[in-house]
């Protein structure tokens, strides 16, 4: 089972902005849509560029990356445009009392 880790104030991301936050080594992207808080790795899985710093479409729940295009659903990870192809992976977020935990997953792609 992951491990739950305070990451940040939750009103340090505003509604339609990203931020990057290293775990380790590990960056994830935290993502707020409309106060509704999503992570994903923070890597395309395409061209190794940093998710965080894409284009947010809020009104799709995706991210696009900022080299290349491809977009993802912030729900699940899956590219839903070219030329990604391979998904990133999506941790569990919490928001409590005003503060952002993740569980970092474990899972492999």
């Amino acid at each position: 089972m992951a491990e739950w880790l305070r990451i940040c104030e939750a009103a340090a991301i505003p509604p339609g902005h990203a931020a990057r936050v290293d775990i380790g080594e590990l960056p994830i992207a935290v993502f707020n849509v409309n106060g509704e808080f999503h992570v994903l790795d923070d890597t395309c899985s395409h061209a190794m560029a940093s998710l965080s710093e894409g284009e947010l479409h809020s009104e799709t729940c995706a991210v696009e990356c900022p080299l290349h295009g491809s977009q993802f659903d912030l729900r699940t990870g899956e590219p839903i445009s070219l030329p990604a192809v391979e998904p990133v992976r999506v941790h569990e977020v919490e928001l409590r009392e005003g503060e952002l935990w993740v569980a970092v997953s474990d899972e492999e792609l």
